[in-house]
């Protein structure tokens, strides 16, 4: 879909960009860095916070991972996978950024760039559920199980079927076998009946 073709690389931009800058320029990045560290460190209680160079190196490899996200987003590889990344690369840039503690910038700069930051979460996140008209997971899942539930339904049918035909068979060979005994028994009794003459006849005639 053109639309498609055409947002990808807009919605890719700002992470590319933003990757790439503090991957070849990490000082503008790492003060605001340091203070998301620290405030980790301090939740958890961190004993031997990171040095200027570990924060350094951090930033430039969350930059470079970001700036590479955002190209297998904005040249369609791995579309999908690339924008929840980038969605996830985001959340430690907006809790950096986030207004509601003291920090190094001003609230309002720090507040512009934790709305951004929420912002480029919400449309990474939306590019990430875009399935390109192919079915989704829920769909696959309920189509499976309406299929499955159409074999069993089929499976009993053929049973019932089975059954049925079976009682059918049995009850035909039941009425064969009774009038196979029954034509047995009238041809028995002829016999006798034919028999019965005969001797009488002979009878007679003996007297006679």
């Amino acid at each position: 879909m053109l639309l498609r073709q055409l947002a990808r690389p807009m919605l890719a931009s700002w992470f590319v960009y933003d990757g790439v800058q503090a991957a070849i320029r990490p000082a503008e990045h790492v003060r605001a860095a340091r203070s998301g560290v620290e405030l980790v460190e301090r939740s958890v209680g961190v004993e031997a916070p990171l040095s200027e160079k570990q924060v350094t190196a951090l930033v430039r490899a969350h930059g470079a991972a970001t700036a590479l996200a955002g190209l297998c987003l904005a040249v369609g590889k791995a579309p999908r996978t690339a924008s929840l990344a980038l969605a996830a690369l985001t959340v430690p840039l907006a809790v950096v950024n986030q207004p509601f503690t003291s920090g190094e910038a001003t609230r309002a700069e720090r507040t512009r760039r934790f709305v951004t930051n929420i912002g480029a979460i919400g449309a990474a996140l939306i590019a990430g559920a875009d399935y390109e008209g192919r079915p989704g997971v829920q769909w696959r899942l309920a189509k499976a199980r309406h299929d499955l539930a159409l074999a069993k339904d089929a499976k009993q049918e053929a049973l019932v079927a089975s059954a049925k035909d079976a009682a059918h068979q049995t009850g035909r060979s039941a009425r064969k076998a009774a009038r196979s005994a029954r034509t047995s028994a009238e041809q028995a009794a002829a016999s006798v009946s034919h028999a019965v003459h005969d001797a009488g006849d002979a009878v007679r005639a003996t007297v006679s």
